[in-house]
């Protein structure tokens, strides 16, 4: 069977500029905090890494703290801080911030006090992009570096999530970008590495492939690849609108990211749907990857208003620029071809 993977949000296929970077720094010997020739040689793969992020993420004169991933570093952004955010937050913010913030019908969210507040940049689920206001204390900026045209200085903010894995880079590695001179209390603790804020020999391979997506994606931005990707999505919503003309489309009246589509039928609960089409050959889900497979409604739909049965029947189709229309319109076939049949059962 013929496979397509349209789960892009959950992780991005591995870019042959990372891979190739990852194995030519598997035979780079020294531990980069060793002075000697093998250790200069391992720091030097490492800062040429840490100077392709900042110039991708636009974070010149700002910090970049290697990480194991997003998910680490929203503990070092967050942890004591008593920040505020809002309930659709992805489950690595949200374990950190007091989620008092209102979010309205198009997902979007009320800020009152930025230099208390956490915020997405773009959400997982929906891929509905906020309207980021100057100041803020945390962008959680993982769906949106890579797909988006977005600047660390321009943003505005005193920190910002990354992974690696999202925009084609290995997974088990991302960073955490901070104002240069931002005070930070540091989660790990041991030896000096990462200017003190974060102990532990640093994973070069993985760091090495980050640089190289990195790189790789900031030239997919200027080459305006994820236009061709939006007009992918497009045309997928439109053929299951036609068809399905019960089928709600969230976030589709606001910005989103150029390959994310949330939809919902509702009574033909989500899990159910991801489950047909793995078996149909193709990889969607129905929330964010790490809340997958957990039998609840997506409280970020909750947040938008949305009931528990609609909460409960959203999917997630998200795209990437090496997915080609036949595959978009294959599945596009396959979903309404299960719809159908749910439709019949409930007659």
């Amino acid at each position: 069977m013929r496979r397509s993977y349209l789960d892009w949000n959950a992780t991005a296929p591995l870019r042959p500029e990372a891979r190739a970077a990852m194995i030519a720094a598997m035979d780079v010997v020294g531990n980069p905090s060793s002075v000697h020739a093998e250790g200069r040689a391992a720091k030097g793969l490492m800062e040429r890494a840490r100077a392709q992020v900042a110039e991708a993420f636009g974070a010149d004169g700002a910090d970049v703290i290697f990480v194991s991933g997003a998910t680490e570093a929203a503990a070092l952004a967050c942890a004591g801080r008593g920040l505020k955010g809002a309930a659709i937050e992805h489950d690595a913010v949200a374990a950190w911030i007091d989620p008092v913030l209102a979010v309205d019908a198009r997902g979007q969210v009320a800020v009152t006090a930025p230099e208390e507040t956490a915020l997405q940049a773009a959400n997982s689920e929906t891929g509905v992009i906020q309207e980021l206001p100057q100041g803020l204390a945390v962008v959680d900026a993982t769906q949106a570096f890579g797909k988006i045209p977005f600047a660390f200085n321009w943003a505005g903010c005193t920190a910002a999530l990354i992974s690696a894995h999202k925009l084609g880079g290995p997974k088990g590695i991302g960073a955490l970008v901070i104002r240069r001179g931002t005070d930070l209390a540091a989660q790990l603790r041991g030896g000096g590495q990462e200017m003190g804020r974060r102990a532990g020999t640093e994973n070069i391979p993985g760091i090495a492939g980050f640089g190289a997506a990195a790189e790789a994606a900031a030239r997919d931005l200027a080459q305006e690849r994820w236009k061709g990707v939006e007009k992918l999505r497009n045309i997928l919503e439109n053929v299951i609108a036609d068809r399905a003309k019960e089928t709600i489309f969230v976030g589709n009246d606001v910005p989103r990211l150029p390959n994310t589509s949330c939809f919902v039928v509702p009574g033909w609960k989500g899990e159910t749907q991801v489950m047909q089409m793995d078996l149909a050959g193709f990889a969607i889900s129905a929330g964010s990857a790490c809340s997958s497979g957990k039998l609840r409604p997506s409280r970020v739909l909750q947040a938008m208003g949305h009931d528990d049965e609609t909460a409960r029947s959203a999917v997630r189709v998200s795209l990437g620029p090496d997915v080609a229309e036949e595959d978009v319109v294959r599945f596009a076939e396959a979903w309404l071809h299960q719809y159908e049949k749910f439709r019949a059962r409930g007659a």
